[in-house]
């Protein structure tokens, strides 16, 4: 029997996803969760920073789940109003109810060699070594979003009982709308798939991440690597940090939060909201290469258009290998996804869109290249970076 092109692409593209499933550090499996760690003798002081530009709309209630944590130390937040125009500060304050562990400050003009995040947090530290002297861990977050009350005591208690330098949770995305529910599950499997969770917790590994949206750091390591300033003009600081942290033989770990854990609050209620928050950075991920971008593009079409694609061809065409490995490969990849699907409660059926929201995922980095070539890459709030002051790990 003749074996044609297409089958044979097929059985490669299956022992692909064999791979990923069993030699790509479990990522699919999605199971690195806080859960309750073994709470320490004394509860160290802690100090958030929070960088805001025009987050009015969601302030408010992060700041009041900062505050309403349920933690035996000291603990006080920092937030830099980075230049809004639509009353983030007052919306913090009203948030918070005029708390006095709150500090909400001014930020300073953009400086020269930073992105506006950074140079954000960055005041935030200084501001912290006053307000907060003795803190032994800073827990960097963001203003939309909503902390569970027992988050940070987790948090702290997983880096006290592990000795982790920095402790990191992807928060829960919002998925209600059909595009949130096609594009969200999807955007935490590949973000999985490209830092497998076990690997970084791993000390023993060089990979890195962090999910910029919910941070714990000690201190003391962050003096060590130099600051934030040691990662002033990344676009995508929350895995610099952790890179450089783990570079400098830190120890890092990254998980899932629960259902009832961390949460955003920012809704995509479109394509376009999701497209955007990809498209200002994927090119950064990828380091402004058109070699790495053709490949992503290739790898991409391969292991998630080509499945379906040889069931559907196989069929039509008369060739039944072709479509059994083209439908084994869908089935493999449907699998991957499931858990993360359950996670989210999304159905399992919706796993069978996978190679969709892949294709999707695909032309928002396209566009992101495009962007960049076009010099609107890694724009996010008014701001616009230059390739070469927007560097990835």
């Amino acid at each position: 029997m003749t074996v044609s092109p297409l089958a044979v692409t097929a059985l490669a593209v299956l022992l692909g996803w064999v791979w990923l499933v069993t030699l790509h550090g479990r990522f699919w499996r999605a199971d690195q969760r806080l859960g309750r760690p073994p709470e320490p003798l004394r509860w160290p002081a802690v100090v958030a920073v929070v960088p805001a530009r025009d987050e009015a709309e969601h302030v408010g209630a992060a700041m009041a789940s900062l505050l309403a944590q349920d933690y035996e130390g000291e603990f006080r937040v920092v937030l830099v109003d980075d230049d809004s125009a639509d009353g983030t500060a007052e919306a913090a304050r009203s948030g918070a109810q005029r708390s006095g562990r709150l500090t909400v400050m001014t930020g300073r003009p953009l400086e020269p060699g930073w992105t506006g995040k950074l140079w954000a947090v960055n005041q935030g530290l200084n501001a912290a070594a006053v307000i907060a002297p003795d803190a032994a861990y800073v827990l960097f977050t963001d203003a939309d979003i909503a902390h569970d009350p027992a988050n940070l005591r987790r948090l702290v208690a997983k880096a006290e009982t592990d000795g982790l330098d920095l402790v990191s949770l992807m928060v829960r995305l919002r998925c209600r709308t059909l595009w949130e529910k096609l594009l969200i599950p999807a955007f935490v499997f590949f973000f999985q798939k490209l830092y497998p969770f076990p690997w970084v917790n791993n000390p023993h590994r060089r990979t890195a991440a962090a999910a910029g949206g919910c941070m714990l750091v000690r201190r003391a390591t962050l003096a060590r690597i130099g600051g934030i300033a040691a990662i002033a003009d990344r676009v995508i600081d929350d895995c610099a940090l952790a890179a450089a942290i783990k570079s400098g033989r830190g120890t890092v770990w990254l998980g899932l939060a629960d259902s009832d854990g961390p949460r955003s609050l920012r809704g995509y209620d479109g394509l376009g909201g999701i497209w955007h928050m990809v498209a200002r950075s994927a090119y950064v991920q990828l380091r402004h290469s058109p070699r790495l971008l053709a490949g992503t593009v290739a790898g991409m079409v391969l292991l998630y258009a080509l499945p379906p694609l040889a069931l559907i061809v196989g069929l039509l065409a008369g060739d039944p290998l072709a479509a059994a490995l083209g439908g084994a490969g869908w089935a493999v990849m449907w699998a991957c996804w499931r858990p993360t699907l359950e996670d989210y409660g999304v159905p399992h059926l919706a796993g069978l869109l996978l190679p969709l929201a892949a294709m999707l995922y695909l032309a928002m980095t396209i566009d992101s290249a495009r962007r960049t070539r076009a010099g609107r890459g890694g724009a996010w709030k008014g701001r616009t970076y230059a390739p070469d002051s927007a560097k990835a790990e």
